[in-house]
């Protein structure tokens, strides 16, 4: 098992919480990592620039005051999400702002993030990039992430289309850093089928969506627990890259989500969605195909305390399953 020293004995389960555009704020990262998770949001969520630099002091400032109060707890670290592309000319500023935090976690997106992982490593912080397929995952590992994120069919947001059981026990032939399991993860039972499969953590990010933390409309989180995986729609219209929505944000948009159109790759906006009047994220909803198991919008810890009971018993149910 390929778990970083910086993640051994602070995680209360294997699990980092992706970072969730709009969505990820303070509020929700030191809920996670007081649960015991990795907490994670994008740096652009941030905004205007200099705000990074007050969401870095106060999650810092919250998680060591916690700690100090809980030397029992396991307090997870938590991560900045990079998105390593021309159109995001915060990129190096950002950087800086993190590496004077020592931010633990860099998570990149898109580019292979060579002047990152160097940032990065410059202080002993780990970078996790993530991937959808192995062409990809190869290109990263050159440039040294510590940590390939294998985002597969059925993750929310700007998934790929590939198997875990493919791409997991591919990339495991020779990847020997920390692997990451991104796709319809909701429970414990599906962190326990991922960390089974080989990966070191799952990462999810759908689940936490819904909870009272997370920075959503009330009537994202409502749509979360009321539908099911036949309702996500996978399209590029919104960001020119494929991505998985819920249908029914984009029928509430004016589009039919069985009818849409492919995007104009010259007009990619990653940050919001360039293609249509309705912006992706904001009106129209990502969500993984996991929503299924989504029921309710708990507190992130009462959750995490959900998923270990449901983590454990997997692992028992799997023992049974084994030996007979």
């Amino acid at each position: 098992m390929a778990l970083p020293a910086l993640l051994k004995d602070s995680l209360a389960l294997p699990v980092v919480g992706s970072p969730l555009f709009i969505v990820s704020g303070p509020e929700l990262v030191i809920a996670q990592c007081k649960a015991g998770v990795v907490g994670s949001f994008p740096a652009l969520n941030a905004r205007p620039v200099e705000k990074l630099d007050a969401w870095l002091s106060r999650i810092e400032d919250e998680l060591g005051q916690y700690k100090s109060l809980n030397p029992g707890k396991k307090v997870a670290p938590y991560a900045v999400n990079q998105i390593c592309h021309a159109s995001n000319d915060r990129l190096m500023k950002d950087m800086e702002t993190c590496v004077k935090h020592r931010v633990p976690i860099i998570i990149t997106s898109l580019r292979p993030p060579a002047e990152i992982v160097e940032a990065a490593h410059s202080y002993g912080g780990l970078v996790f990039h993530d991937v959808i397929n192995v062409k990809h995952a190869r290109k990263a590992a050159e440039h040294g992430v510590d940590g390939l994120i294998l985002v597969c069919a059925g993750a929310g947001g700007h998934a790929g289309t590939l198997s875990p059981f493919a791409l997991v026990r591919e990339v495991k032939q020779w990847f020997k850093g920390t692997i990451l399991l991104s796709g319809a993860i909701s429970d414990g039972f599906g962190i326990a089928s991922a960390l089974t499969l080989g990966a070191d953590l799952a990462y999810m990010g759908t689940r936490f969506i819904a909870t009272r933390e997370a920075n959503a409309d009330e009537a994202y989180k409502s749509a979360l627990t009321q539908h099911a995986a036949h309702d996500i729609v996978y399209t590029n219209l919104f960001t020119g890259v494929h991505g998985n929505y819920l249908g029914p944000s984009i029928a509430a948009a004016g589009l039919d989500p069985d009818n849409l159109p492919m995007a104009d790759k010259t007009k990619m906006n990653f940050g919001s969605g360039g293609n249509t009047k309705s912006k992706a994220w904001r009106d129209i909803w990502g969500s993984g195909q996991g929503i299924g198991q989504i029921t309710d919008a708990p507190a992130v810890a009462d959750l995490v305390d959900r998923m270990k009971a449901e983590f454990d018993q997997a692992r028992q149910d799997f023992l049974l399953r084994a030996s007979a």
